[in-house]
């Protein structure tokens, strides 16, 4: 098992791009003595890594986001909307994770955005690395927006920075509005939760309220928004909390060179 979350220790992540490919393997663990330590050295080089993402994407005055979900909750179609709808004005470039297929890329490509694949095999995230590599296959533009969606699960992707501006979690309305409380993990390290899939509340069960509340028990400083992919209620607030952060890293960026 892996030292850090628990996926194949010898899992490939293979990046798809017009046929580019890499690989990665963890080592093995030898035995419950060495998985402390072997943790800690895989979180370390991981966040020294992530550190050098954020420096090169500052001195590019880029700003990504982290998108995290677990399957089915919405990201790809929230992806594909916010490209049709703000995409050109953003400069929205798309780092895709998924265990296999080229499946999400191929629809935020057909959406109208420039995106790379990453196949993690038997591995439940991404990392530090795999961005960096991804960055580099895609060179998006100086001031533009890169979105990372990450592999669908709400614990994993918790634990790896990647070197993002900001982390976004998304709570679909069809999972319960106990989420915060059951992966407490990731709606803590987020900058912003989205509720997606409002358009289905008269069919589920879920106090949008009450999730909110229990999110803001975890992460007094978490942002809300309410949002419905498919038919559009919320997201020109959430567009304009994209601009306003866009903005505001991009000032930041400028002040610091």
């Amino acid at each position: 098992m892996c030292q850090t979350c628990g996926c194949s220790p010898e899992h490939d992540h293979d990046h798809h791009d017009n046929g580019h490919h890499h690989e990665h393997h963890h080592a093995p663990v030898a035995g419950r003595g060495v998985v402390l330590p072997l943790e800690q050295r895989v979180l370390e080089r991981n966040d020294r890594l992530a550190a050098d993402n954020r420096r090169w994407l500052r001195a590019r005055r880029l700003v990504a986001l982290y998108l995290m979900a677990e399957p089915g909750a919405g990201q790809t179609t929230l992806l594909e909307r916010m490209i049709r709808d703000v995409g050109a004005e953003l400069d929205i470039t798309v780092i895709e994770g998924d265990q296999a297929t080229d499946n999400d890329a191929a629809r935020v490509r057909a959406a109208g955005a420039r995106a790379l694949q990453i196949n993690t095999g038997a591995g439940c995230h991404l990392d530090a690395a795999m961005v960096a590599g991804g960055v580099s296959e895609l060179q998006p533009r100086d001031g533009s927006v890169l979105v990372t969606e990450n592999v669908g699960n709400l614990v994993c992707p918790a634990m790896f920075d990647l070197g993002e501006h900001a982390k976004v979690v998304i709570a679909s309305v069809t999972d319960g509005d106990d989420k915060p409380q059951k992966y407490p993990h990731i709606f803590r390290a987020a900058d912003v939760m989205l509720i997606n899939k409002i358009d289905l509340l008269p069919h589920v069960v879920f106090d949008v309220d009450r999730c909110r509340a229990r999110a803001r028990e975890v992460n007094p400083r978490l942002q809300c928004f309410q949002v419905s992919a498919t038919r559009g209620d919320g997201l020109p607030e959430w567009y304009e909390w994209l601009r306003g952060a866009r903005a505001g890293f991009r000032q930041a960026a400028a002040a610091a060179t």
